[in-house]
């Protein structure tokens, strides 16, 4: 049987930058073995399974796998599947708000156009910010191949953080690091998974010329996904950005953060978050370009 599908590089406005995304369409015949192994043999760090809602009221039920395993929420697979979806309706229809349905709840994206064309997508996560055990310094730097000295820890040490995704976020003290960093298998291991997370997401305040104009750049680690590193991770980053806000002086004042991501690996990308927003969740938004579109056999 055939399946429709769709790939979009997303928080990215060139091709072939940002984070490439597979959105599977009509896909409610489709097994969850079946789903894992269309995952991987896309192989990129998610493909997205879109099926009939089960309230009428929402868009669609959306799926959401790594290479390696289904999980609850993403980022760039809500925006890049709220892409897809809005423009195959097309401008005629003109899609402003769209509701999925997934593992973490019901996951609201918004449409900016311009013109007859999908400009822009924000999703709301699903869940607000909580955060988890801190970690040794010591260890995560032995984790990610790097001296205690690269991790910083006079705004927070190294935690746990989740707007409905899990990871272990850290504060690297200088661009060199964070370019530096190198996952340590063994030494993770230690570490990972824990408290539903089996990713760390480092970011850096230092900028390099590369970075852009952002607030800070970011790299992803989630070797037990089959993600040996992410180019852009909105879940993570909206968590990093929630906890960044939360510990500020006036910790509910509404603020934007500018995130680039995937600079190290030669996929740039750039996130837009807000946070302080009166229902206390955070949004997570960018641009996608189209890329490839087809059927795959299963």
């Amino acid at each position: 049987m055939q399946y429709p599908f769709t790939t979009v590089d997303v928080f990215t406005r060139q091709r072939f930058g940002g984070n490439p995304l597979a959105v599977v369409l009509d896909a409610d015949t489709l097994s969850d073995t079946e789903m894992q192994a269309i995952a991987r043999e896309f192989n990129y760090s998610e493909t997205t399974f879109v099926m009939r809602p089960e309230d009428d009221h929402n868009t669609a039920s959306v799926r959401i796998f790594t290479p390696a395993c289904e999980v609850p929420f993403a980022g760039h697979p809500n925006v890049g599947t709220a892409h897809v979806l809005a423009s195959r309706a097309g401008a005629k229809a003109r899609r402003e708000r769209l509701v999925f349905e997934e593992k973490a709840g019901l996951v609201p994206v918004s449409i900016g156009w311009e013109g007859d064309a999908v400009e822009t997508v924000e999703l709301t996560a699903p869940v607000m910010l909580s955060t988890g055990s801190p970690f040794d310094a010591e260890a995560v730097a032995a984790s990610l191949s790097l001296e205690t000295a690269a991790i910083r820890i006079d705004r927070h040490p190294p935690l746990i953080a989740s707007v409905g995704l899990p990871f272990l976020v850290v504060e690297i003290a200088s661009r060199a690091a964070l370019a530096a960093a190198r996952v340590d298998i063994g030494a993770i291991s230690k570490l990972l998974p824990a408290e539903g997370a089996d990713a760390i997401y480092l970011y850096c305040r230092e900028l390099g010329e590369d970075d852009g104009d952002v607030d800070f750049t970011a790299r992803m680690f989630a070797p037990w996904d089959g993600v040996a590193e992410d180019p852009a991770t909105g879940s993570a980053t909206g968590a990093a950005c929630s906890l960044i806000a939360d510990l500020a002086p006036e910790p509910h004042s509404q603020r934007r953060f500018r995130v680039a991501q995937g600079v190290d690996m030669k996929r740039p990308s750039r996130l837009d978050v807000r946070t302080g927003e009166p229902d206390g969740l955070v949004r997570i938004g960018g641009s996608c370009v189209p890329v490839m579109s087809g059927f795959i056999e299963v």
